[in-house]
């Protein structure tokens, strides 16, 4: 009996179409490192890693890192051959104190540090207020005093205490913007100074981004000294969150080690109502949800690592943890010994700094909410040699690159940092 050709070939195309579809119900559909779509498919190189591109859908080649940048230890500190080795004076005295967080910390101690040294002053080791009315610690508690110390001793003088027989009623209160220059100094705070003293400085804040701008002067290597190399966790702090960033490495084997921190805070998010930029794909602040598909479409795996400075879980998180499964919150990861201390007391002002030197620390920084603390964060991780730092946006395709999301700070070399490290 002879065989009907046409048969046949319909029998093969039916048996074709058939694993076709089996291949495509247990395809992961947000993995885009096994997307198997049919076209042409060509390799480029993506910051050190190779990728393929098959009708603009993006996968890692075998043996790449995926997304996953590399750390750039290229930059080194421009100011200590900066810094003159002249005698430090000292005429009065300089109070301030830390407040708001970490973010703004950095910039509180460097406006101080300038005011005291072109003023001739000792700086009073500063206290740590919080946003509640009473909630107060010392220095200690959370910084290492005799870091900031040492590291200032050419500079300027730090004392831990006022003497006695000075008094804070005293003192004149002199409110300076942030990134106080030499010449503010000389023509507003320097005749107060003059005048009583001793001055207790108040830093405000203009703005909250920290770009260089073209009518920007070099940064003073004083400036650079106070911001990057005086502010170090006391050790038992710095202890817990080593511990904590440990913790996060180890549940990330599959990836090298590596995890990402996303900087997302309900609170925060409901209060901002979150809108539009004006900017195609560009929203002031973005929800669970939208970090999640974003992550994946940029190619980062679903057994990828991810902490959240979100203080406890909370039920909007739900979406982001059945996409990234390894999605953790402060309580998930610090020894619980600690957490007494550090997670359970009525004050954020622990939770705050863990959450910056975590994000700091991180492989990858993603600011789902922008400001100071996304700034700052940023400064640190250039001075660290961490680059990648990714500003969300509403991919429109199935996938995207994550190199056309790195931080305008970074790709544009325009953050304040890139001029104390060269």
């Amino acid at each position: 009996m002879g065989v009907d050709l046409r048969q046949v070939v319909a029998g093969i195309l039916t048996i074709t179409m058939f694993v076709m579809l089996g291949q495509m119900l247990h395809r992961d559909y947000y993995d885009s490192l096994q997307e198997k779509a049919q076209g042409d498919a060509h390799d480029i190189e993506f910051e050190g890693s190779r990728v393929s591109v098959k009708d603009s859908l993006v996968g890692a080649v075998e043996g790449s890192k995926g997304p996953w940048m590399d750390d750039n230890n290229d930059l080194n500190p421009c100011w200590p051959t900066l810094l003159s080795d002249e005698a430090v004076s000292s005429k009065g005295y300089v109070t301030f104190s830390l407040t708001n967080g970490p973010e703004y910390h950095i910039s509180q101690i460097t406006d101080a540090v300038m005011v005291a040294k072109h003023l001739g002053a000792t700086i009073v080791l500063p206290d740590i207020r919080g946003s509640k009315p009473g909630d107060e610690r010392n220095f200690e508690d959370i910084y290492d005093a005799d870091k900031l110390i040492k590291s200032l001793k050419n500079v300027i003088k730090v004392v831990k205490q006022l003497p006695e027989e000075v008094s804070l009623r005293d003192m004149a209160i002199v409110k300076v913007p942030t990134r106080v220059t030499e010449d503010y100094i000389n023509e507003n705070i320097d005749p107060i100074f003059k005048s009583k003293g001793n001055i207790r400085v108040a830093t405000y804040f203009p703005s909250v981004n920290l770009r260089k701008s073209s009518q920007d002067r070099e940064t003073d290597p004083v400036a650079c000294l106070a911001m990057f190399g005086s502010l170090e966790l006391q050790p038992e702090l710095n202890a817990v969150v080593e511990s904590m960033v440990e913790r996060l490495r180890t549940h990330s084997r599959k990836s090298g080690g590596r995890f990402i921190a996303v900087d997302l805070r309900i609170d925060l998010l409901e209060k901002k109502h979150c809108h539009s930029t004006g900017v195609v794909g560009s929203k002031t602040c973005y929800n669970a949800q939208e970090i999640a598909l974003f992550l994946r479409k940029l190619g980062f795996a679903g057994d990828t690592t991810i902490y959240l400075t979100q203080p406890r879980w909370d039920s909007s998180l739900n979406i982001l943890k059945d996409i990234f499964p390894k999605t953790f919150t402060k309580d998930a990861i610090m020894p619980a010994s600690k957490k007494s201390k550090y997670l359970e007391s009525e004050s954020s002002e622990y939770e705050n700094v863990i959450d910056f030197y975590i994000s700091s620390r991180s492989d990858v920084f993603v600011p789902a909410i922008s400001g100071l603390f996304y700034a700052n964060v940023v400064g640190k991780r250039i001075a660290l040699g961490k680059p990648q730092v990714l500003v969300p946006a509403e991919i429109s395709e199935t996938s995207g690159l994550a190199t056309d999301f790195i931080s305008p700070y970074i790709s544009k070399k325009n953050h304040l940092a890139y001029s104390c490290f060269c």
